[in-house]
């Protein structure tokens, strides 16, 4: 089952951008539809974004215009791109990954984004 590590998080001023990255291990994320989601302090996790292959993306409507998910499974990783930050954008961000077709599932530890001025 493929390990996942997320980095980039980090204080963002309102109105900035965040790009985020995932690295996978222990696998390979050819056979694995990944994404993002996030958990904001006092509220459930809530999904932002999901990247099969390379041409069906799902966009939470929290994120349209906003988010965009890519990956480079050459190099392995996952990317979140996220702009036009504002203050309850600050949250722990995840980066998930499950093998097409089951349920089986991987998540990474999480990186804090916070946006504050």
């Amino acid at each position: 089952q493929v390990q996942l590590v997320e980095s980039g998080g980090g204080l963002v001023q309102p109105g900035g951008s965040l790009k985020l990255s995932c690295a996978a291990s222990g696998d390979s994320l050819d056979r694995y539809e990944v994404g993002w989601s996030r958990r904001i302090p006092g509220k459930e996790r809530e999904l932002i974004a999901t990247l099969r292959a390379f041409h069906f993306e799902h966009c939470a409507q929290v994120a349209k215009g906003r988010a965009t998910i890519t990956r480079d499974n050459a190099k392995n990783m996952v990317f979140l791109q996220m702009n036009n930050l504002g203050p309850e954008d600050s949250a722990n961000y995840y980066c998930h990954a499950k093998v097409i077709g089951t349920s089986v599932s991987s998540w990474g530890p999480g990186t804090q984004v916070t946006v504050s001025s």
